[in-house]
């Protein structure tokens, strides 16, 4: 097979951990014989330096090319004062947009050789395998109207002694259709892992969630051998600290999942371990268009030191091969290949080693002798 791969490494670490996921890729096409053929772009932070804008129209026309694309990280703070539209993560809004991909799916999983390094107990976290699947490109990232202005009338002073005052607006907005397709994608998702789904929304308080929630209702009985429970956001918080071991799939919105998605990462003892795929329309092949990437940030403060941790980048490979490329038995390898190596205790600072820790590089290098 033909792997036509866009790798769009980003800021900061994401160049490191893009280069060990890339390395698993080749072991991978040489082991069962595939075709690699990469391309990079650029995004983010080093798009701006480079081209002026976060999401140049050259990272664009690839994308549209592409078969998938693996991305490293973006973000850097030199940029955090920027205005919205001119900041590294307004690339990410734009590449989700193009490709189309309306669904993050995040699995969160808890390894023997890692209860330790989640600073909660290991008796709950023992045997935590969860997918968050996060609607992606609605909701409050992208409603309209947005923005920040001044109103001189609302300050309630009127004429020449008049102050302006500054507001801020985000519009949280969501369709019927948008929400019934990624609930059926996690319902579908359900159907292969344990026939539960679990939806998050504040339908006690927004209007956009009680309609989250009236459509999740409608289309659950056509998935009568999957169980449906519903829970309020802030419940869902705290139960998945209290008791994770409780969530098989779970569906949200955009916001109520860029965050919920994070503290997940807490169970699987390092936000470096978490991969994940965001995932669009089926193509005739029956394979998924898809955007795969890390959870974690740039981590500007670690970067060029070789010391992040790769495997959320090599587990978003796994995805990758798994959901754009069908090669499930790749995919199988390449997560039992982080298993083995997080037995043996060959892993980065993050993960609290007992002994020396191991750099990116050497990480990545045990996944592939893994292999």
């Amino acid at each position: 097979m033909n792997l036509n791969i866009l790798v769009l490494p980003g800021d900061g670490i994401g160049l490191e951990v893009t280069r060990e996921a890339v390395r698993v890729l080749r072991v991978v096409a040489e082991k069962w014989n595939h075709q690699l053929t990469l391309r990079e772009g650029l995004l983010g932070g080093i798009a701006i330096h480079k081209t002026g804008g976060p999401f140049p129209a050259e990272t664009e026309r690839l994308s549209r090319e592409a078969d998938a694309v693996l991305m490293g990280a973006v973000g850097l703070p030199e940029f955090d004062n920027f205005a919205p539209e001119k900041r590294p993560e307004r690339g990410l809004l734009g590449i989700r947009k193009t490709m189309g991909v309306y669904a993050n799916l995040r699995p969160v999983r808890s390894y023997k050789a890692l209860l330790d390094s989640s600073p909660l107990k290991n008796h709950l976290v023992d045997g935590v395998d969860m997918v968050i699947v996060r609607e992606l490109t609605g909701g409050l990232y992208y409603g309209s109207p947005r923005g920040i202005y001044e109103d001189a009338a609302s300050s309630g002073v009127e004429g020449e002694d008049a102050t302006p005052e500054i507001h801020a607006v985000n519009t949280m907005a969501y369709s019927w259709s948008e929400i019934e397709r990624v609930t059926r994608m996690a319902f579908e998702l359900a159907r292969k892992r344990r026939r539960k789904v679990t939806s998050v929304d504040k339908s006690n308080v927004l209007e956009v969630s009680q309609l989250w929630r009236r459509v999740v209702t409608t289309v659950a009985p056509d998935y009568p051998d999957v169980a449906l429970d519903h829970l309020l956001v802030d419940n869902c918080a705290m139960q998945l600290v209290l008791n994770p071991k409780r969530f098989d799939v779970v569906v949200m919105e955009n916001m109520f999942g860029d965050i919920l998605s994070d503290e997940g990462a807490v169970l699987a003892g390092s936000i470096g371990m978490l991969p994940s795929a965001s995932i669009g329309a089926k193509k005739a092949s029956g394979a998924w268009t898809g955007l795969y990437e890390p959870v974690h940030g740039s981590a500007p403060d670690i970067a060029g030191q070789n010391k992040a941790n790769p495997f959320g980048a090599i587990g978003s490979v796994a995805a990758m091969l798994e959901y754009s490329f069908g090669l499930t038995e790749e995919a199988a390898s390449v997560n039992r290949a982080m298993e083995t190596v997080l037995n043996t205790g060959r892993v980065t600072a993050d993960l609290r080693p007992s002994g020396t820790p191991a750099t990116t590089e050497e990480a990545g290098e045990a996944v592939c002798q893994a292999i």
